[in-house]
């Protein structure tokens, strides 16, 4: 059953005495555009847990999930208000119009908030770097290396470099240039498949005044390792003497972290002897490295014993350690000792950290003990760590995957209707449900409600958007949503392009075809200037 038959819409606040008979609240737009119906629930789906303490403790608690300044007085509250209504002024308007829109904004310009709205448009370099030039003018603006970073990293992910080397340049000559900036710029390209570009971003560093030093060079190879590439990370590794550094700990944690990723377990074993043969005993982190790398080969009674050995060399597992193993278990439905190692760290004086609660309920979720999972997030607002975006993206996946759609929709709704703002993560995770749901409708107004609060969507978004468009013959909005994604400085995956291509051929939109494939090369060949 879809989508269609959704929720009863209530005023009334909830009541956890009788879950059987408890209807969600809808708010517009989506509202308008389902028809609503009253859902029994049976018991077992809320279990007596009050979503609606579910939603409200994400702000109410200690974990926020956005990045606002973290005091709370009145000059953070401010600028995070202000973040918030700059965001969706330029969510609303096009290139063109910008400036004047944010001349109205009235606004004091200053670096915290220039830095708080380019992370927020770290997925639309383009209309990141308007704002930008925009900001510059303004009074009270002031130049910082983590304003310019942020707008590097928007850049980046566009593969604008030419003028993320301009900007380079700019922060060299107000002395505002940092070992982060070349790391930054490195894993950009290195996430790019631009290896060779990532490589010479870090020698580069010494042409621009600054000498590399370890710490510098382990991010190279921590960076190489997490962008997929961790056997070039190893080739850099073999010739570190060529370069006058010796390795330390950590430069032998990060490769074994990235053939663990790999699930490469030969290398990773080969690394981790070369390492204890070089005199490094195994710490913590590295006892971590090697459970995680057991549990994602799903070797999990190796993990086990890897974390009987930790205990056994009086290495003190961390609660990170614990986190693994409880979201492994969990993963393979091996409940019992999932939480029998929560307990463990409780009974040894670990206070759970949110991760570790998410990890719980990831367990939970993962063998439908929903009413376990919600008495889990109960707990985690009672002791103030959470419930986090996080922990909802988490639910709702599980509760998407065991096809429990209306439930997950129920969840996403009083999410944001009791305050708790959702983030793109989750937005990503609904509006692909709606459109798997063929509900393409409903997802187009969850669109536009996630950009009327100022979150702008990235390529993977577009792409579930645009492409059910188009298997819904909608080829108008398709096409709308395409240009949209160009105008962001989004480059679209060849694939999605061409299945795009090919449909409106088959329509006969030839006219359409060209004006497309037109700004598509524009947006390849063309590096912005500013």
């Amino acid at each position: 059953m879809g989508l269609a038959r959704l929720l009863k819409l209530s005023p009334k606040t909830w009541r956890t005495p009788n879950p059987s008979t408890i209807s969600f609240g809808l708010r517009r737009p989506v509202a308008d555009f389902v028809r609503l119906e009253s859902i029994k629930h049976e018991s077992e789906n809320l279990g007596g847990f009050s979503l609606s303490s579910f939603c409200r403790s994400i702000h109410g608690g200690s974990i926020r999930s956005h990045a606002y300044p973290k005091n709370n007085d009145a000059t953070g509250h401010h600028i995070a208000q202000d973040t918030e209504r700059l965001c969706k002024l330029l969510c609303a308007q096009s290139n063109s119009s910008i400036e004047s829109s944010l001349n109205g904004a009235s606004v004091d310009v200053s670096p915290t908030l220039v830095l708080e709205v380019l992370k927020k448009l770290s997925n639309s370099g383009v209309i990141a770097l308007s704002f930008f030039r925009w900001a510059e003018k303004q009074k009270g603006f002031k130049y910082s290396a983590e304003g310019y970073n942020a707008l590097i990293e928007a850049l980046g992910k566009i593969k604008q470099f030419k003028m993320v080397w301009n900007l380079v340049n700019d922060m060299k000559s107000k002395g505002l240039l940092t070992r982060e900036t070349f790391a930054l710029i490195s894993r950009r390209y290195a996430r790019a498949r631009k290896v060779k570009e990532a490589v010479e971003t870090f020698e580069k560093m010494e042409k621009f005044g600054m000498q590399p030093a370890l710490p510098d060079f382990n991010r190279l190879l921590d960076t190489l390792s997490k962008s997929g590439h961790v056997d070039k990370a190893q080739e850099m590794f073999d010739k570190m003497e060529k370069r006058k550094f010796t390795p330390d700990i950590k430069s032998y944690t990060i490769l074994m972290e990235g053939w663990g990723q790999e699930q490469n377990l030969l290398r990773l074993d080969e690394v981790y002897r070369e390492m204890k043969d070089e005199g490094f005993e195994p710490d913590a982190v590295t006892y971590g490295i090697l459970i995680n790398a057991n549990c994602k080969a799903r070797r999990y009674d190796a993990a086990i014993e890897l974390f009987h050995n930790m205990e056994a060399n009086k290495c003190n597992p961390t609660p990170h350690i614990y986190c693994t193993l409880i979201g492994g278990l969990g993963s393979e439905r091996r409940l019992t000792e999932a939480l029998d190692f929560f307990e463990r760290s409780k009974a040894i004086g670990i206070v759970p950290e949110a991760p570790t609660y998410n990890a719980v309920v990831g367990s939970y979720c993962r063998s439908m003990r929903m009413h376990d999972a919600y008495r889990i997030v109960d707990e985690m607002r009672k002791v103030g760590v959470g419930p986090q975006t996080r922990t909802y993206d988490i639910i709702l996946n599980h509760l998407i995957k065991a096809r429990r759609t209306k439930e997950a929709y129920r969840v996403f709704q009083r999410m944001s209707s009791e305050g708790c703002e959702p983030t793109l993560s989750t937005y990503e995770i609904v509006v692909r449900m709606l459109c798997n749901e063929e509900r393409v409708d409903i997802a187009m107004r969850v669109w536009d409600e996630m950009k009327a609060k100022g979150i702008l969507p990235g390529m993977h978004m577009f792409s579930t958007l645009i492409n059910s468009l188009s298997h819904e013959n909608k080829f108008d909005e398709a096409c709308k949503y395409f240009q949209e994604m160009l105008d962001m400085g989004i480059r679209p995956p060849a694939a999605m392009f061409s299945n795009l291509k090919r449909t409106l051929l088959d329509e006969g939109k030839q006219d359409m075809v060209l004006i497309l494939a037109q700004k598509l090369e524009q947006i390849r060949t063309t590096q912005l200037i500013g």
